[in-house]
């Protein structure tokens, strides 16, 4: 259900005076600059009551649009169409941004609000003072009913509707009352999601409540009840939540640490991760949110002073490890989330770096279980959340979950253990390791530490299992997959990186945004202007506007798995290299040496290199293009052998050709 300040029928609005209707309207609004508000009030009011006057309907003022954290000026509904209106009062120009803006609110209601899905809904952007209008052709480019966004001065509001009716010929009328009072279940990005935990410390109002989604208030408040336990009789608990990728295990992390940002007890929760663009991409946009948010309340606050505020409970893992091995003490910390666990360094890999970066000659722990040690020194209690991905570890050392398991089971016996049932997936390569673990201390299986089902692609749900019959070359089940996800999430196969990028910028609207993303082992894609060795900023990549050549917008900088793992996008690219190859005999791994690409040989570094391909074939959102690109018999490093085979299995699994 959506909220709104004023609600009324278009004739009995017309017959309201201006004041009346300011007047209705300041008494449900909470904006800080009323002022302001209400001179923007005084000049739309009458342009709607002259553009009105020939039409039936219902009218309603500042329509809440939650997961954007914002509100449309005008909602009108007439005939069987939904009218998004924003108004720019005393704007000349119709800028891009603005533009972009108007048709978001209308995505947003086509994607998350029901009563929108099926509807035509019809965004405007209402610059008053405008010279020109651009309101003859009404078009829409996806077959959804959105039609593309109308840009209209004070004079040609009505013929904007009138065309807008024109061009929609079904007849029927919606129910305002329903439309007000339908379903909304927002997928938020994880961006936007944790700008709402650090504002509010709630994600309820913009995530999914839905039957075909497990809420993730079930998986925080089991964690939640952990916590307490742990508190309330003095123990230490370490526990396991599972899921699947782009499931919210980021998000259950986030909720947790920011629940208790305000503790002044010793007792808060600091989210932790190894994912160094994650935390500088998430840092800086909850920084750059809080400036905003205190300039719009008349507070001045620097850049500087807001990061720190945000870095008290975010953070990367190897500052917070390298913290305690000065610092003998136990943290400040009572709760320690670490995002994807299982990307922590094995012993070896730790022992290695100890010695070489930080001189520590006699350090002799894996990095799980020197974390463990360092929560262990607290007299009374703590918890440790590992959020574990299957099948996503794509670094040198990374341990897997097991080397928390086995931390536990020869050091910390003492500890309680919680972990989801499908940790014992053959994925995680852990059941061994909880076999043992059974012998040694309590161990506690609960289906609510497992997220089932992925909500970073709201149009498909089932991504990460078609992805994964893909890699696991299990071709009728990645054909079966594919047929049922593929009216709703788009999966089209080029060779042609023109091509590809053309259909990302058609498929994309408003500020959805896209990019390209390739394998971090992709050496030999130079050829089409991509590097993976030329330095990229991911927090400009992710966080930047579509003018910015540094954004994702421009398809230029490339990002890899290791840049845009545990993120997301709208719509991506996926460039697929010679580095990973089908065969006969299944997937054939190399690394480009020198001049030439060589064999992998090493079982872990292909499971590494597959891993790379699942983080990037699982970001979108809304669909993706892979590009398989033709050889080049000129080059003995592009071969069409090393990709031919590739292509023609993506394409036998059904993927359609652009």
């Amino acid at each position: 259900m959506l909220n709104y300040y004023f609600k009324d029928s278009i004739q009995s609005f017309i017959n309201k005076s201006t004041e009346e209707i300011i007047g209705q309207i300041s008494l449900s609004n909470q904006f800080g600059s009323i002022l302001t508000q209400n001179k923007s009030w005084e000049s739309q009011i009458p342009i709607l009551k002259k553009a009105l006057q020939p039409f039936e309907g219902v009218i309603f003022f500042e329509f809440s649009i939650p997961r954007m954290g914002k509100r449309v000026d005008v909602i009108l509904i007439i005939e069987n169409v939904v009218f998004v209106i924003e108004f720019k009062v005393g704007e000349h120009k119709y800028l891009s941004f603005e533009v972009d803006q108007v048709w978001d609110y209308a995505l947003d209601l086509k994607n998350f609000h029901e009563p929108s899905h099926n509807i035509v809904l019809a965004p405007i952007l209402v610059c008053t003072e405008a010279r020109e209008s651009f309101i003859e052709v009404i078009t829409t480019s996806h077959n959804d009913n959105l039609i593309l966004p109308v840009k209209a001065n004070k004079e040609t509001l009505q013929q904007a509707i009138i065309n807008i009716l024109n061009f929609n010929k079904e007849n029927g009328q919606i129910n305002a009352e329903s439309f007000a009072k339908g379903r909304y279940s927002p997928t938020p990005t994880i961006i936007e999601a944790a700008i709402s935990l650090y504002n509010s410390h709630t994600v309820d109002a913009i995530t999914r409540n839905d039957a075909e989604a497990k809420n993730l208030t079930v998986t925080t408040t089991a964690i939640s009840d952990i916590i307490h336990s742990a508190k309330n009789k003095r123990k230490k608990i370490i526990c396991f939540v599972t899921g699947v990728p782009g499931a919210g295990k980021t998000l259950v992390g986030l909720k947790v640490a920011t629940t208790h940002l305000e503790e002044q007890n010793g007792h808060a929760s600091v989210y932790l991760s190894g994912n160094a663009p994650l935390v500088a991409i998430l840092q800086e946009a909850l920084t750059r949110n809080k400036v905003k948010n205190e300039k719009i309340l008349g507070k001045k606050i620097t850049k500087g002073v807001a990061k720190a505020g945000v870095k008290a409970f975010i953070q990367i893992i190897h500052h917070y490890r390298d913290a305690y091995l000065v610092d003998p003490s136990a943290p400040y910390d009572h709760v320690a989330i670490f995002d994807e666990a299982q990307r922590a360094w094995n012993k070896e890999q730790t022992v290695s770096f100890m010695k070489r970066k930080k001189g520590k000659h006699d350090f002799d722990y894996s990095e799980p279980e020197f974390l463990i040690s360092c929560l262990d020194r607290h007299q009374d209690w703590a918890v440790i959340v590992c959020l574990v991905g299957g099948g996503q570890e794509i670094n040198t050392g990374e341990a897997g979950i097991s080397e928390w398991l086995e931390a536990i089971r020869t050091t910390f016996q003492k500890w309680e253990v919680f972990i989801s049932p499908n940790l014992t997936d053959s994925e995680y390569n852990a059941v061994n390791a909880i076999e043992e673990l059974k012998h040694i201390t309590n161990v506690n299986l609960n289906t609510d530490l497992h997220l089932a089902v992925s909500m970073r692609s709201f149009r498909a749900e089932n991504l990460s299992l078609f992805v994964k019959n893909l890699l696991d070359i299990n071709i009728q089940q990645a054909t079966d997959t594919l047929r049922n996800i593929s009216e709703k999430y788009p999966i089209v196969l080029t060779r042609d990186l023109s091509k590809a990028k053309k259909w990302l910028k058609e498929k994309a609207r408003g500020s959805e945004r896209y990019g390209l993303i390739v394998s971090s082992q992709a050496q030999r894609l130079k050829p089409f202007a991509i590097d993976v060795k030329t330095p990229m900023d991911p927090v400009h990549w992710f966080l930047n506007e579509k003018d910015d050549v540094r954004s994702s917008y421009y398809l230029e900088d490339v990002a890899t798995e290791f840049h845009v793992q545990g993120l997301e996008l709208d719509w991506s690219c996926v460039m697929w290299d010679g580095d990973l190859r089908f065969s006969d005999e299944g997937w054939k791994t190399f690394s480009f040496v020198g001049n030439k690409w060589q064999n992998i040989h090493k079982e872990e570094r292909k499971k590494y290199l597959i891993n790379a391909y699942r983080v990037l074939l699982t970001r979108s959102r809304q669909g993706m293009v892979i590009v398989v690109p033709e050889g080049d018999p000129e080059d003995h490093t592009r071969k069409a052998e090393y990709y031919d085979s590739t292509f023609q299995y993506l394409k036998s699994i059904g993927i359609e050709i652009l």
